[in-house]
C-alpha cells in the first residue's frame, strides 16, 4: 500500500519556531484578516485553492487564473496586483540578479515541473540521430531565456556535451503555441553575447522554420504546431522520450522546476507567518489530487491505464513525486538551474537558494508516513 503524504512539515518551518508562533499570536490579537489574491494556472493540483475547498489559514483569498506571460509581467515591474503569484523561475531569477528587483520572495512550492527531453524536435532528413549531432546545426526557438529553454540547454551541455556555442540559433518572432515571443516579460528574451544567433524572418514561427527546412531542429516548451498536426518533418529527437526522462531522473534525481510561488514582500513583511501558511495551503491542495489518484482516477479519468501509470511513477519517483519544499532532490534541482543560468551567461553571478526564498521557508519539506 502506498503511503500518504500528510500535512506535516519538518524543520524550522513547521509552525514551531519562536518567530512563527509569535507571528500567529500577534495576528490573533489584532483581529486583522488579510485578503490575499492568488494567481496562476488552473492545474488540478491547485483546484482546492481555486474552488475554496482549501483555505490559507487566517486569510481570505481569491484565485485569478492567468498564463505565464501575464503572471510574469504583472509581478516583474508591472502593477503587482497579486499578493501571491505563480512565476517563471528564470525570469524571476534574471530580474533578481540582473536588475536587483526585490519586490517578491519565493516559497518552495513548484506548481509546474516538466521533464525536457520531450521538448527537442528535429527534421528527420538532417542526419540527427542523437543529441551530439546537433553540433553546428541550426536550431529555432521561440524566445531564448525562458525557464524551459534554459533547462534544455543545460541538459544538452551537462549530459551530452553540446554547449550553446556549438549551435546556430534562430529566435523566431512568433510562437506556434499562439503567443508573440515578446509578449511575456522582458526577461524572456535576454540573449547573452558570444553566440551565433539571428532573428527569424517576419511572419514565421519556429514550427514554420522547421517545416520549411530553414532550420534543422527546434526547442520548445510546448508541442509545436507541426508536431501536433502530424507533419512528418517534425519529430522528437528522443523517440521514446518517456524512457529517456525516467532514466534521467533515476540518474540525477532532477525533476525540472519551471515555476515557483512568489509572495509580494510588503505582505510577507506585514504577516511574517504567511509564507509558511501559503506553503501549507498549496500542499493541502496537492494532497487532494493525490487522494483522487489513489481512490478514483481508475474509473473517473479517460486514460485506460492511469492506475498503472501512477504505480510506475511512484515506483520510480516515490509517493510524493510532485514534491514541494527543500528535499535533497529539490535542492539539487534548484542548484542545477541556478548554475545553468550563470554558465549560459544569463546572470552575472551565481545566485543562491538562500537569497531567493523567504527565510522562514528554507527548512520546509513535506514528509510521508
Amino acid at each position: 500500500m502506498h503511503r500518504r503524504t500528510v500535512l506535516k512539515f519538518l524543520g524550522a518551518a513547521a509552525f514551531g519556531t519562536a518567530s512563527t508562533i509569535t507571528g500567529y499570536q500577534a495576528y490573533g490579537a489584532s483581529k486583522e484578516k488579510p485578503s490575499i489574491r492568488l494567481a496562476g494556472y488552473d492545474y488540478d493540483r491547485v483546484e482546492g485553492l481555486i474552488d475554496g475547498n482549501v483555505e490559507i489559514k487566517r486569510c481570505d483569498h481569491t484565485f485569478e487564473v492567468d498564463s505565464i506571460g501575464g503572471l510574469n509581467t504583472n509581478a516583474l515591474g508591472g502593477p503587482m496586483t497579486r499578493e501571491v503569484t505563480e512565476i517563471g523561475m528564470v525570469p524571476y531569477l534574471l530580474a533578481f540578479a540582473n536588475e536587483e528587483l526585490r519586490n517578491h520572495t519565493l516559497v518552495p512550492v513548484f506548481p509546474l515541473r516538466v521533464f525536457r527531453h520531450k521538448s527537442i524536435f528535429i527534421r528527420p532528413d538532417r542526419d540527427i540521430k542523437k543529441p551530439e549531432d546537433l553540433r553546428g546545426k541550426k536550431v529555432a526557438t521561440p524566445g531564448y531565456s525562458s525557464t524551459s529553454l534554459t533547462w534544455i540547454r543545460g541538459l544538452m551541455q551537462e549530459k551530452y556535451g553540446v554547449s550553446p556555442e556549438d549551435i546556430r540559433w534562430v529566435v523566431a518572432k512568433k510562437d506556434s503555441a499562439g503567443k508573440d515571443t515578446g509578449g511575456a516579460s522582458k526577461f524572456e528574451n535576454i540573449v547573452p553575447t558570444g553566440l551565433n544567433i539571428i532573428e527569424g524572418p517576419e511572419g514565421m514561427d519556429e514550427s514554420d522554420l522547421l517545416v520549411s527546412g530553414d532550420v534543422d531542429a527546434l526547442f520548445h516548451a510546448a508541442e509545436p504546431r507541426a508536431f501536433i498536426e502530424g507533419d512528418p518533418n517534425c519529430v522528437r529527437l528522443f523517440s521514446d522520450s518517456r524512457a529517456a526522462e525516467q532514466a534521467y531522473y533515476q540518474q540525477t534525481g532532477i525533476f525540472p522546476i519551471m515555476h515557483a510561488i512568489a509572495i509580494r514582500n510588503d505582505i510577507a513583511e506585514a504577516h511574517p507567518w504567511l509564507p509558511q501558511a501559503v506553503f501549507q495551503a498549496y500542499s493541502e491542495a496537492k494532497q487532494q489530487v493525490y487522494d483522487f489518484h489513489r481512490k478514483h482516477a481508475w474509473y473517473k479519468t479517460t486514460q485506460p491505464w492511469i492506475s498503472q501509470e501512477l504505480e510506475q511513477t511512484r515506483e520510480i519517483m516515490g509517493d510524493n513525486f510532485y514534491s514541494y519544499g527543500f528535499t535533497e532532490n529539490n535542492r539539487n534541482t534548484l542548484n542545477a538551474l541556478l548554475r545553468y543560468c550563470h554558465d549560459q551567461g544569463l546572470v552575472n553571478r551565481v545566485v543562491t537558494i538562500e537569497e531567493l526564498f523567504h527565510p522562514s521557508t528554507l527548512e520546509l519539506k513535506e514528509i510521508t508516513v
